[in-house]
Parts: C-alpha cells; sequence; structure tokens
C-alpha cells in the first residue's frame, strides 16, 4: 500500500471518529500520517494493529514533540512486517494536563518508550503501572525535552555555536571553536621539562615530564666517517668517502 492508501485505510477504520491524513516524510522515507484525537489513541493502534490489509505488528517507536503552547504531540510509528509499509500516528495533548491512555496492553514493547516519554516530556500514560525514573536520577527536577527547561550548563558558560561558527556571546570577534571534548593547544602532548628534579604532576594532565635528550658533544671539525652503500656483507674491507681502506693508510 502507498502512504496515501494507508492513510485513507485509517481513516475508514476509525469512522465515525474524525481523523486527518497526511503523507510524512518523501520517496522511500513517506509514511502516512493519521492525527486522532486523544480519547480514540489506544483504539487506533489497536484497530490498525488488527486489520487485515494494514496488519501493522511491530512496533517501531513512540515519543513526543512539544508544541509549548499548542501542547504535546504524541507520536508512534508502527510497522507491518507481513506488507512491509509503515505508518505514523499522532494525537495531541494539552499542556495543562498532558495525559493520553497507555498502549503497553496492546504492545508490550511501548513501556520502555512511555516511560521516557513520561520523563522527558512529563506526559502521563494511564494504565501504565511502571511511570518510574529511567534515564534520570530519582532527585532531578523537571523534564529536560520541554522547550522551557532551562539547561544550567548554558547559563554557567555560554555556547560557542550561539551565533556563528567562531562566535558567542562571551566575546567578540571570530575564533577557532574545538570541537567537544578537544584539549586547548599546549594541553595535550609533550611540554619542555621544567628545570629542576623531576616531579609526578609537572608534564600534561598532572603526568610526569620527560627530561630532553641529550646527545654526546661532537669534537669540533670531526666529521664522522660515511660508508658506502654499495659494499656488501662479505665483499671485502668497507671504503670510506675519502678512499681509504677502514684501519689502513690513506
Amino acid at each position: 500500500m502507498t502512504p496515501e492508501e494507508v492513510g485513507r485505510r485509517v481513516i475508514a477504520l476509525l469512522a465515525p471518529v474524525e481523523a486527518t491524513a497526511s503523507v510524512s516524510g518523501g520517496q522511500a522515507h513517506a509514511r502516512g500520517t493519521v492525527d486522532v484525537p486523544p480519547t480514540a489513541w489506544a483504539d487506533t493502534l489497536r484497530a490498525v494493529r488488527d486489520d487485515a490489509e494494514l496488519a501493522c505488528d511491530f512496533f517501531d517507536w513512540l515519543s513526543a514533540v512539544d508544541e509549548l503552547a499548542g501542547g504535546f504531540d504524541i507520536v508512534v510509528h508502527l510497522w507491518s512486517t507481513r506488507h512491509r509499509h509503515g505508518v505514523l500516528l499522532r494525537t495531541r495533548v494539552p499542556r495543562e494536563t498532558p495525559t493520553v491512555a497507555s498502549v503497553v496492553d496492546v504492545f508490550p514493547g511501548a513501556a520502555w518508550h512511555e516511560r521516557e516519554t513520561h520523563e522527558m516530556f512529563g506526559v502521563d500514560f494511564a494504565g501504565h503501572r511502571g511511570l518510574t525514573p529511567l534515564l534520570l536520577p530519582p532527585e532531578f527536577e523537571g523534564h529536560p525535552l520541554r522547550k522551557e527547561f532551562v539547561l544550567a550548563s548554558r547559563v554557567a558558560k555560554p555556547w560557542p555555536g550561539a551565533k556563528e561558527p567562531g562566535e558567542s556571546e562571551a566575546g567578540g570577534g571570530r575564533r577557532a571553536v574545538r570541537p567537544p571534548g578537544v584539549p586547548a593547544p599546549g594541553e595535550w602532548g609533550t611540554v619542555p621539562a621544567p628545570a629542576g628534579p623531576v616531579t609526578v604532576g609537572d608534564g600534561p594532565r598532572g603526568g610526569p615530564a620527560r627530561a630532553p635528550r641529550e646527545r654526546p658533544a661532537r669534537p669540533a671539525g670531526a666529521a664522522p666517517p660515511r660508508t658506502s652503500r654499495s659494499g656488501a656483507a662479505g665483499d671485502g674491507p668497507a671504503r670510506d668517502d675519502r678512499g681509504g681502506d677502514e684501519g689502513g693508510t690513506a
């Protein structure tokens, strides 16, 4: 079925419930998308799963989208392992009372996704018996994926990409921006050893510094002999570039 046919089939299954069909994405990623009222949320997923023409028996993922004053869109993607087509189902809940029915009884795999959505967006799933913290510590307050949630790290330190690459609120002009986790020049690799005895902490990142390597002094006017590369082992005494045999008289 094409994405348009999938959308029309869902609308026919839900009648007389008011629903709207559209297409999300494009080309190979196009998906039939159907917006349904919150009261028909669980029934819609059950109908799409049990219908022979749709047969969307595989639960892919569930999440939410913060639409600010508009509330929260709850989005689920289902896939048919038999017909090889998918469908996106959406419903919108008000911001003041973000509650929708749980679909764990329809797709048990939705339990983890509903817990994460509850934790990150503050959406309640009625009937879910285990909406406990999943990713955040128990003492964490707030829902970090809501758009009004203030990230403390952005308050303490301006994000260097707040304007354009190389600019930030902290200073004017353009400068090179290092990727996250890359140390500044001089904080990585070997550095000259300080004077005096070497101790732990003199090197970069608290490691021991290396003393510079010393070479033996060369006598004034002396040039090191260079052996010819043309001779092979066993071919006789090697000759240096000044024409004399090693150990002989020039």
